[in-house]
């Protein structure tokens, strides 16, 4: 608790001049305020007057117009010279053969070459041969002959093929348009026709040779044989006694 002492003095103190000094620190502390307040209000206003003086930022926008291209044209790659592949030549057709129905054909074979017979025809029997040494059948006549003999054709008709077979050696076969084929094999390479020849009874077509090997260790001979519609027969049936 105060003491009466100090409660004298403190009135004392408001009744005398002490009233006056509070009133004047009120009075100063309102002014600083609102002075205060005053200066602050003044600033904004600037602020805000400033900013609405001040024109917006113009942000232009520039439209580029599209530019042409060149267009390149693509580069032709050509081959080096080195490179380039030679143009191949197309080969002539094969002639297709032509049967020559003007001639008459004759039901006469003539000998293609003149000889005998060493060795006969048989499909049928089991003969041996000599060179394969073995019982085989054998599918014509042999007709002995000197090496380089002339032969000829048996009979009117058509050259149908020229081979070279592996076991029989140079082969000629003549269609004779009636289902009937000569075969003349173990000629020599060189030969008097070719592929479409047409051959009349006696025409040349080669001459005797030594290219059959299965048959290599006769002598000297023409392998003659005659087929009926694919069928073997016996060339001595067609050829005259």
């Amino acid at each position: 608790m105060y003491s009466s002492g100090s409660g004298e003095k403190l009135e004392k103190f408001f009744n005398g001049k002490g009233f006056y000094i509070v009133l004047f620190l009120c009075a100063a502390v309102i002014g600083a305020s609102a002075w205060m307040m005053a200066a602050g209000d003044r600033t904004m206003t600037e602020e805000i007057s400033v900013m609405a003086t001040q024109e917006p930022e113009r942000v232009e926008t520039v439209i580029l117009p599209p530019q042409e291209q060149e267009i390149v044209p693509a580069e032709v790659l050509l081959p080096e010279e080195d490179e380039v592949q030679p143009v191949l030549a197309t080969p002539a057709p094969t002639p297709v053969p032509v049967w020559n129905e003007s001639v008459p054909l004759s039901t006469v074979y003539l000998w293609p070459v003149s000889g005998v017979v060493s060795r006969p025809h048989s499909t049928e029997t089991l003969a041996y041969d000599v060179t394969m040494r073995d019982w085989r059948t054998h599918g014509g006549v042999d007709i002995e002959a000197a090496l380089g003999t002339a032969v000829t054709a048996a009979h009117a008709g058509m050259v149908e093929s020229v081979v070279n077979d592996d076991l029989y050696g140079t082969v000629v076969t003549v269609d004779h348009g009636d289902g009937c084929r000569s075969v003349y094999a173990n000629l020599a390479p060189e030969l008097d026709v070719g592929v479409g020849s047409w051959v009349e009874p006696g025409s040349a077509i080669g001459c005797i040779g030594e290219s059959a090997l299965c048959e290599i260790g006769q002598a000297a001979h023409l392998h003659f044989a005659v087929t009926v519609d694919g069928v073997s027969v016996d060339p001595l049936a067609y050829l005259p006694a």
